[in-house]
């Protein structure tokens, strides 16, 4: 088993099959205030995106891995996807955040996704910590990460605009304390 094969997921790169199920994910407004989201992204710019995804984390300072299932009949079923944003090499530390599709969600594979991406950050990249943004509703969100053992650290205070308003957005951190 490798380092991104779990039980039950395993994390791949991106392929160029994948960008249909990129564009609906990118384009679902319902996931835009999650992801930051401000304007639907075209086929075109997602084939570009997915045939640089070729370069490394190492140059783009980002990886965007897929989330299939191990065993799936009928072939390869792709649940989601998984990010590392922001990589500084100098600092160790890198953003994450994962995107798990109805109707996966609530039955363990972004906490075994997660935890396969944690064991290649700290393991292979050799971060020294990694942190995500949650705004306080995302309860599943909030959820996952804490069971992962982040941390909450900090609170950027009318951090996101959403329908009129101002929101707060929480920052969690995960530190690697061997290393």
């Amino acid at each position: 088993m490798s380092i991104l094969e779990g039980r039950r997921v395993k994390l791949r790169a991106m392929e160029p099959g994948d960008v249909e199920r990129l564009y609906n994910w990118e384009n679902d407004t319902a996931i835009w205030s999650v992801s930051n989201t401000l304007a639907p992204f075209s086929r075109f710019q997602l084939e570009q995106y997915v045939l640089g995804g070729t370069q490394d984390i190492f140059t783009t300072k980002q990886l965007r891995l897929m989330v299939d299932l191990v065993s799936s009949p009928g072939g390869i079923t792709t649940i989601g996807s998984i990010d590392l944003f922001d990589y500084d090499p100098f600092h160790r530390r890198a953003g994450t955040g994962i995107l798990i599709t109805e109707p996966f969600r609530s039955r363990g594979h972004a906490f075994e996704a997660m935890n396969l991406l944690i064991r290649y950050a700290f393991g292979l990249l050799d971060l020294h910590q990694l942190y995500c943004n949650i705004a306080p509703g995302n309860v599943q969100s909030l959820n996952l990460f804490r069971k992962l053992g982040f941390r909450r650290c900090g609170i950027k205070k009318d951090w996101i605009h959403a329908s009129c308003d101002w929101q707060d957005e929480w920052m969690f951190q995960l530190i690697r304390h061997d290393g």
